[in-house]
């Protein structure tokens, strides 16, 4: 395992050396129509940033969505839990919860094994999942303002309402006009699958179009239409005491709910405050400068920060240059999921261009260097990190739309 941990580590950072320091977002005068707003002072993630690393989760149950944003915080650990699931597919219930115990990834990712299409998600756009964790730890009311925004837009649009699978529930909390989701049955929970592109209606930054992923067929339940609808569910998960995170959202914040985190995690903490372990983060470095001083990182992005994982990253670059294979691995899937999804789906239509296989392919291989570098620097607007569309330079793909 540490063999291998090190070879997903150092195949990462290739990627992570070549990005530049990020600038820090300005306030612009008079931006243009439909453009972004910045975000206000210094903050590293502008409002149409966020829009667009929320699309595809804000319609995510809170219990799940909580533990989504806490997990995305530690993205080598992701890697390594969706490999290890892919690896042990007969693993259920009480067995699967017995054999969690014994891995060292943060509770928050240990939890997502449950939710193996999630994981799936997130390994293997781990770009994408690398911002979002960014984001959160730099912007966190705003990241949970942005979902809230984003659930308005949904319900107005009549997108987002009471399901079999699901309930709707707004109501007033601090002031403000809250949108929860909460499971049907609070022991099972679906995962839902939509294009943010239509569940939000039309979209107001081109620049930045949102991310989206439809999971496998074999994710959905017998019948089930693939892509037929707006709001679709994958097949029910029994959660039992999995999903401990919850989101605070008067309070802009998630924590924990300790009775089950004690449950799951077989611990005995009695304090509900998340908080992020940067002994989980690994190599890998933070966006925001403010967040990387906080944990004993120095600036993002700068010398310092890049000399601490130099010596991984050319052992890396070594492995990649003899061929092997479990370097290779960590590209491969994601070629393998352009394959799968590149074509039709089962209703006839054309799924969406950033799982072409080649291009998107090639900017998602975090064995290429260039790829990866160029896929970041342009702000790719959609899971498959393509260097042009969406309306504007660097926007991605087209919008993460059907064609």
């Amino acid at each position: 395992m540490r063999g291998w941990r090190s070879i997903i580590a150092g195949a990462l950072c290739i990627a992570l050396v070549a990005m530049p320091a990020p600038a820090q977002v300005s306030p612009s005068p008079s931006p243009g129509p439909g453009q972004a707003q910045p975000a206000t002072g210094s903050k590293t993630f502008s409002q149409g940033e966020l829009d667009q690393l929320l699309a595809p989760i804000a319609l995510y149950p809170d219990s799940l969505l909580a533990q989504v944003l806490m997990a995305s915080t530690y993205p080598l650990d992701i890697v390594m839990a969706e490999r290890w699931v892919k690896s042990n597919p007969s693993l259920k219930d009480k067995a699967l919860e017995d054999a969690l115990q014994q891995q060292p990834w943060d509770p928050s990712v240990k939890s997502l094994a449950v939710f193996p299409q999630v994981l799936a998600m997130m390994s293997e756009k781990l770009d994408w999942t690398q911002k979002l964790g960014d984001a959160f730890l730099a912007q966190q009311s705003d990241v949970m303002a942005t979902a809230q925004r984003l659930r308005g837009k949904a319900v107005a649009q009549g997108t987002l309402h009471d399901t079999k699978e699901q309930k709707v529930v707004t109501q007033a909390e601090n002031n403000q006009t809250i949108i929860r989701i909460e499971p049907a049955n609070p022991e099972v929970v679906y995962v839902p699958t939509y294009n943010p592109t239509v569940v939000y209606g039309a979209w107001p930054y081109p620049a930045y179009p949102p991310y989206y992923w439809y999971p496998p067929a074999y994710y959905y339940p017998p019948g089930y239409v693939y892509g037929g609808a707006l709001l679709g569910f994958t097949a029910g998960v029994i959660i039992g005491g999995a999903l401990w995170g919850n989101c605070n959202w008067g309070g802009g914040n998630v924590n924990v709910n300790v009775n089950r985190y004690n449950n799951f995690n077989r611990s005995n903490i009695s304090n509900g405050n998340w908080s992020h372990n940067a002994n989980r983060r690994g190599a890998v470095p933070y966006r925001d400068r403010n967040v990387a001083q906080q944990y004993g990182r120095g600036r993002a992005g700068d010398t310092a920060s890049r000399d601490a994982f130099r010596g991984r990253a050319e052992a890396g670059r070594e492995s990649i240059r003899r061929g092997d294979v479990s370097t290779r691995d960590v590209g491969s899937r994601n070629a393998a999921a352009s394959r799968n999804f590149g074509g039709r789906d089962a209703s006839g239509m054309r799924q969406p261009t950033a799982f072409d296989t080649g291009r998107g392919a090639q900017a998602r291989d975090l064995s290429s260097r260039g790829s990866a570098s160029r896929g970041t620097a342009r702000a790719s607007g959609n899971f498959g990190g393509g260097a042009r569309g969406g309306g504007a330079r660097g926007g991605g793909g087209r919008g993460g739309g059907r064609r």
